[in-house]
């Protein structure tokens, strides 16, 4: 099987290609990546001289481009996007332009070119905000309710991919991903963001009353689940992946891993926050469990410990990251150096 994978230099993404060559050693990966300020060739290391791994750098939004990838692929698993939403707040035409635009550009060139398998990964930021004192959890019949340029681009896109299913009949999946930690994670992200600063002896920039609840999910976890759907899982479908049973909060989180790092609560700085804010996010995964056998694997704890320690043992990784345009995105953002 012939695998094109879009945004593989990212963090899901290049975690998913180290999982499927070592799993299906006699597939082939196509590995596209722009390389934006997220994509890093770093993360690949393991498999760049593998005969079965391609790199080509490029555009989504390029159709003769894609088009020239495209032919003969089997199967598509599309991660590339802007994710971040708080540049999404600050840009968000770069926002519709990968993420809609780009998909729907993918999407074209899928069903010209015949192919067996598209997969898009989505996230629960489609679905908008629950609040803190309800026990709700979002699911497949959730109503989209996006509330911020990135999660509205995503949800625009999870439209396109549904559309080319019942009008185009592209074989097609979905999975809506809560929020990943693990290995490669760009250090913007709230739990990288967290332990390299307490490694720099850098305070760690909580937004608001840091009350807010994600659903956490290992990054290996979710590439497993994306294993199953594109295995077992059903055409047209949709299938939501999360991680957690309990809510936890981000100050929570700042607060264990410091005491994972042997730190005081000192190292906590409340900053304004953000703009649309969203409270909380908790995932039903129980469709993905009883149609595919899938539940998480890693218990979030121990996992946040190994991640502390990958950090930790990887310092020339994320150091070359946090220089230039990352740090002076950081001191605009948390007014910090």
């Amino acid at each position: 099987m012939k695998l094109l994978v879009t945004g593989g230099a990212g963090f899901i993404g290049s975690n998913f290609i180290l999982y499927w060559l070592n799993n299906y050693p006699q597939d082939k990966i196509i590995n596209l990546d722009k390389l934006t300020y997220a994509g890093n060739l770093e993360n690949l290391k393991k498999v760049e001289k593998n005969s079965n791994y391609t790199f080509v750098k490029g555009n989504i939004c390029d159709a003769e481009f894609i088009e020239g990838v495209i032919r003969e692929i089997d199967v598509i698993v599309h991660f590339a996007a802007e994710s971040h939403v708080d540049r999404s707040i600050r840009e968000p035409s770069d926002f519709v332009m990968t993420n809609v635009v780009g998909t729907q550009v993918l999407l074209d060139a899928a069903l010209k070119n015949g192919v067996k398998r598209f997969h898009h990964i989505s996230t629960d930021e489609v679905f908008g905000s629950l609040n803190l004192n309800d026990s709700s959890k979002f699911n497949e019949r959730t109503n989209y309710n996006p509330r911020s340029p990135y999660s509205a681009s995503k949800a625009s896109a999870d439209h396109l991919v549904r559309v080319y299913y019942y009008t185009y009949n592209l074989p097609i999946t979905i999975t809506n991903c809560s929020n990943n930690f693990g290995s490669y994670q760009f250090p913007e992200k709230f739990i990288p963001l967290a332990i390299t600063n307490i490694l720099e002896n850098k305070k760690v920039p909580v937004y608001g009353d840091g009350l807010y609840i994600r659903d956490w999910l290992y990054v290996e976890d979710h590439v497993r689940a994306i294993d199953l759907v594109l295995e077992k899982g059903k055409i047209g479908e949709t299938y939501l992946i999360g991680g957690m049973l309990n809510n936890i909060s981000n100050i929570d989180i700042v607060k264990k891993i410091l005491k994972f790092m042997d730190k005081d609560e000192d190292y906590i700085e409340f900053v304004k926050d953000r703009p649309g804010h969203d409270r909380r996010y908790s995932v039903d995964w129980s469709k993905i469990k009883s149609e595919l056998g899938w539940q998480p694997k890693y218990d979030f704890e121990i996992w946040l410990e190994k991640t502390i320690d990958w950090y930790k043992e990887n310092e020339d990784w994320w150091k070359k990251i946090k220089t230039g345009e990352y740090s002076k995105y950081y001191q605009e953002q948390y007014g910090q150096t």
